[in-house]
């Protein structure tokens, strides 16, 4: 819908693209935690709906109630024209309090609709929270919906971004300080580039001495492992952390988990790389494993200064 056929700015919503951590409510930012819990309508997989209702971000699956006779069916929302928005999606459950709430599920093959219908909710005058794993710009949702406002050209649309805890941190904080220094993260995800392209970017952090921290691992991480090995010695500390921040709720395993290990033994540990909770950091000739009373973590001292340099 172009610019000049919208409603005026005060009859707009605002389309928040909400990044909730690692998964529980706990490592949401208070921010997120405000946003989910106040908005209109909150587009989420089954997962992290799942999640949410940990500790009521979300009104349990009991809160649903029946859209009122005047209003869209399914949650839908009328406008003032007589049109409904998102009238096959959504479900309309009533919070603590009486306040009104569709919950719309998301999912990987309807990401493109489910964009368009967020930016017809904020044209009605709603507030959207599209919530994204971790954080928003790291691999998360943030820069789908800002390709689809150019390609509907919603332009008149108000998105934000609200940021959140990305598994690279919430796993680094599970394993020690093994990010203290320069650190950067690689998908291995090739739906969209080819392995080329991830070889060369893991060769050129594994020459430049960062910390790597590789995502989407299950796409073929042993790949990955050994062409970082052609730059980085064997014995550098590895962590493979599943599922940081979800606690008892974690998918890839029965549990949250993390193993320290070395570079050139990381493919031994296939049982312990599951599924999209599954974040593996490759340390520097800088990280070191240390140990006390309670058990072993990764630290990698920034620009290796020790006591006296602070």
């Amino acid at each position: 819908m172009p610019a000049d056929d919208t409603a005026d700015a005060d009859d707009l919503g605002t389309l928040y693209v909400v990044g909730i951590g690692p998964g529980l409510p706990h490592a949401m930012t208070q921010r997120a935690k405000d946003m989910i819990e106040t908005a209109d309508c909150v587009v989420a997989s089954n997962l992290y709906q799942e999640f949410l209702r940990r500790d009521g971000t979300l009104p349990p699956e009991s809160a649903e109630v029946e859209a009122p006779a005047d209003a869209a069916t399914d949650g839908g929302t009328a406008t003032g024209d007589g049109a409904t928005v998102g009238s096959n999606s959504g479900t309309l459950l009533e919070r603590p309090g009486g306040a009104r709430q569709t919950l719309v599920r998301s999912s990987m093959g309807r990401q493109v609709e489910l964009a368009r219908e967020a930016f017809e909710r904020v044209r009605a005058g709603e507030d959207v929270a599209h919530v994204s794993g971790g954080d928003p710009n790291v691999y998360g949702k943030s820069d789908l919906l800002f390709t689809m406002a150019e390609a509907e050209e919603a332009f008149d649309v108000p998105i934000e971004v609200v940021p959140g805890v990305t598994a690279a941190l919430g796993g680094a904080a599970n394993l020690g300080a093994p990010l203290s220094n320069d650190f950067c993260t690689v998908s291995l995800s090739d739906k969209w580039r080819g392995w080329e392209e991830i070889e060369e970017k893991l060769r050129a952090a594994a020459i430049s001495g960062f910390v790597i921290v590789l995502y989407n691992c299950w796409r073929d991480y042993e790949h990955a492992i050994e062409v970082i090995r052609e730059e980085r010695a064997d014995d550098v500390p590895v962590g493979i952390v599943n599922d940081a921040g979800r606690g008892d709720a974690g998918r890839n395993l029965d549990d949250e988990t993390h193993t320290i290990t070395t570079l050139g033994e990381a493919t031994d540990h296939d049982d312990e790389v599951g599924g999209m909770g599954t974040s593996i950091l490759v340390g520097n000739a800088e990280t070191a494993v240390w140990e006390n009373d309670h058990g072993k973590h990764l630290v990698t001292p920034r620009g290796g200064r020790d006591v006296d340099d602070f």
